[in-house]
């Protein structure tokens, strides 16, 4: 497990997106385009995982929830799979840490990345990924 703490002064919704988008992005550097799905989001109210054969969305709803969890000074662990990899996070308003089950480099590629964007004022983030990972219209 990698960890990392940091000082930043993104809302907490925009720390979500960033933590999940570059744990997206440097664990398909691995995997490749396999898809990338939530397997669990555990808030202080609520454990949100998929419904059957549909995917885990990021609804309004949720993040919202993950946003006042943040808030709260508490942390919120969630669960990635990404082709063969399965990714533990655990996120909280100044802290991140990732756990990997088959390549650990992946580990030390998302701490360096969030390292530096988690500190911008405006981290990268590519806008085809938040259609990938919310509910669309």
């Amino acid at each position: 497990m990698k960890s990392v703490n940091f000082e930043s002064g993104l809302d907490n919704e925009r720390k979500v997106m960033v933590s999940i988008f570059w744990t997206n992005r440097k664990a398909a550097r691995t995997e490749g385009c396999a898809p990338f799905k939530i397997k669990r989001i555990e808030t202080e109210n609520e454990t949100y995982t998929p419904s059957g054969n549909k995917l885990l969305k990021i609804s309004d709803d949720i993040m919202k929830d993950m946003v006042q969890t943040l808030d709260a000074g508490k942390s919120i662990p969630m669960e990635f799979n990404i082709g063969e990899e399965n990714i533990n996070v655990s996120l909280s308003a100044d802290s991140f840490s990732v756990s990997v089950e088959k390549s650990p480099e992946i580990e030390e590629e998302i701490i360096e990345k969030l390292e530096m964007e988690l500190t911008k004022k405006f981290p990268s983030l590519c806008d085809s990924f938040k259609p990938r990972v919310t509910p669309q219209n």
